[in-house]
């Protein structure tokens, strides 16, 4: 019983984190999972599983607080859904470890810019409204779904930066997005892996216990993703990437780095993570009238009519 309770606020602090932060619910419940003692095969399994519930609420909660863009949601989900499945179906036995430190590399220059971008310069407004083209967002999905079947998660870290990085869409919508459209992520995979793996390695038991951690925290963190200002929600999905991928890089072995090594980089990460956050708070509390959730759903809302129209919109600050 207190393993199941355990596995229930596994599944709560993962939803919390990827329902706020649009990314890191694969990664925080299978780290979570393999810490209070479950082999690495049950976690994975485990948690592909729960992710078809958990995903279900979270969208249904980003949906009800208006979070969700759907025609992002319709352009990503269905490439999304045929990477996932060919990735389970076709390499859920083969070993992407060689492809894994590029990726994270790619992840972290990423992660960078938007750390940087939303720390100093706020969201960028200069697209804000612009639609979102099948061209980035078909292909985007394709690759983000077969490294979440093939890699054991993937979906938020690569769609969520990828689409903020290009400024036409607003932190909570690109996270709401990204999380309602991981659905169909979550049973496309769910079905590759049970046609080529059948059920073994599943304990339901956890799956259940996870789901239920899973649904209780989705409407807090699309509440909080609703509530939370642009600037400060760049700046922390922008430090949460870059923690993720120094740490995946370090783990990848390329380089022998000592212990004590590694330890003063994550310092050094967390501490600047910090600092950059404060900076955008105290940037966010100066000009609070132009940069809260709602001024800059205004802004999106008036350039999207601008655009459609056909009038030239002059950017606020």
């Amino acid at each position: 019983m207190r393993t199941i309770v355990l596995i229930g606020l596994v599944g709560f602090a993962a939803q919390l984190v990827d329902g706020s932060l649009g990314m890191a619910y694969g990664v925080t419940t299978t780290t979570l999972l393999l810490a209070i003692g479950t082999n690495p095969a049950a976690a994975s399994a485990t948690v592909h599983l729960a992710e078809i519930g958990t995903t279900l609420v979270s969208g249904v909660s980003h949906w009800r607080f208006g979070n969700v863009d759907w025609k992002v949601v319709r352009r990503i989900a269905i490439p999304g859904a045929i990477g996932a499945f060919l990735g389970a179906t076709i390499l859920s036995n083969l070993s992407t470890e060689a492809a894994a430190p590029v990726m994270a590399a790619i992840l972290l220059a990423l992660g960078l810019y938007i750390l940087v971008r939303f720390t100093f310069s706020g969201i960028p407004r200069q697209h804000l409204g612009k639609p979102l083209r099948k061209r980035f967002l078909s292909p985007l999905g394709l690759i983000a779904g077969f490294v979440d079947a093939t890699g054991g998660g993937g979906w938020g870290p690569v769609g969520t930066p990828a689409i903020l990085a290009s400024g036409r869409l607003e932190p909570r919508k690109v996270i709401g997005s990204i999380d309602t459209s991981e659905f169909i992520i979550a049973v496309a995979a769910s079905l590759g892996f049970l046609f080529s793996l059948g059920s073994q390695g599943i304990n339901f038991a956890w799956v259940g216990a996870i789901l239920v951690g899973g649904v209780l925290a989705a409407p807090l963190a699309a509440w909080l993703v609703r509530h939370v200002p642009p600037r400060l929600l760049g700046a922390s999905v922008g430090g949460l990437i870059v923690l993720t991928n120094v740490r995946s890089l370090l783990r990848a072995d390329l380089v022998d780095i000592a212990r004590p090594v590694q330890t003063a980089i994550y310092t050094v990460v967390v501490l600047a993570w910090a600092a950059a956050f404060a900076y955008s708070l105290r940037e966010y509390l100066r000009d609070r009238e132009v940069e809260s959730s709602d001024a800059i759903s205004s802004l999106r809302e008036e350039q999207e009519r601008d655009t459609t129209t056909g009038a030239v919109a002059t950017p606020a600050r």
